[in-house]
């Protein structure tokens, strides 16, 4: 195994657990700037730092394949948290109800996820690839910012209304919509700032 395989499975693995880590731990809410917003806002824009790297050095096909084992990933949590679920507790374990309580929130934004996800990083990929191709590969920054603010559109959108669509009464519609905006213009200034990290992870994957 060469070096670039190393550092691809090493950025695999960075992938897989930001992509986990944003599901598991996206059901606590915080306050930044005023604005409510998920934990797993901190860990999920990490998926598309990895895959622009890797898209910019290995090419769609093994980008493709980093989207693939995500999808895994996910259907494997989905199956253990299910499991988990159903099982009964003992009687020393007295936070079944607590447990049972996140892991059911959990459960519907995983499934949520995983459509989002594929939808977007799919979408991530073709636009990457389409400027890199129109650029003749120059202007690293314009396919990183622009293919990952419009995926991340597309993911916040289709996982807000899968996730939270009528899970309590004031979620319409609009209020979902209201919810949207201040998420994705977050993910634009990550997307921003994540720029100089894809130019580093560029490098060293070269390297």
């Amino acid at each position: 195994m060469n070096s670039i395989e190393k550092k691809t499975i090493m950025l695999l693995g960075v992938f897989i657990s930001a992509l986990l880590l944003a599901n598991l731990l996206g059901t606590k809410i915080t306050t930044i700037f005023g604005i409510n917003v998920s934990v797993g806002i901190f860990a999920y824009p990490m998926t598309f730092v990895c895959t622009d790297i890797i898209a910019e050095v290995r090419g769609e096909k093994v980008t493709r394949q980093f989207v693939k084992v995500g999808l895994i990933a996910l259907f494997l949590t989905i199956i253990l948290v299910a499991i988990a679920l159903y099982l009964p507790p003992s009687s020393r374990y007295p936070y079944n109800d607590e447990f049972t309580l996140v892991f059911q929130t959990s459960f519907r934004m995983i499934i949520a996820s995983m459509i989002s996800f594929a939808i977007s990083q799919y979408h991530d990929i073709w636009a990457f690839s389409l400027i890199k191709e129109k650029t003749r590969g120059r202007f690293l920054w314009l396919r990183n910012n622009i293919s990952t603010i419009f995926s991340q559109l597309i993911d916040t959108t289709i996982f807000m209304f899968l996730a939270f669509y009528k899970v309590a009464p004031k979620f319409t519609a609009g209020f979902i919509v209201s919810l949207i905006i201040p998420y994705w213009l977050f993910k634009i200034i990550f997307a921003l700032a994540d720029t100089p990290f894809v130019y580093l992870g560029v490098k060293w994957l070269r390297k």
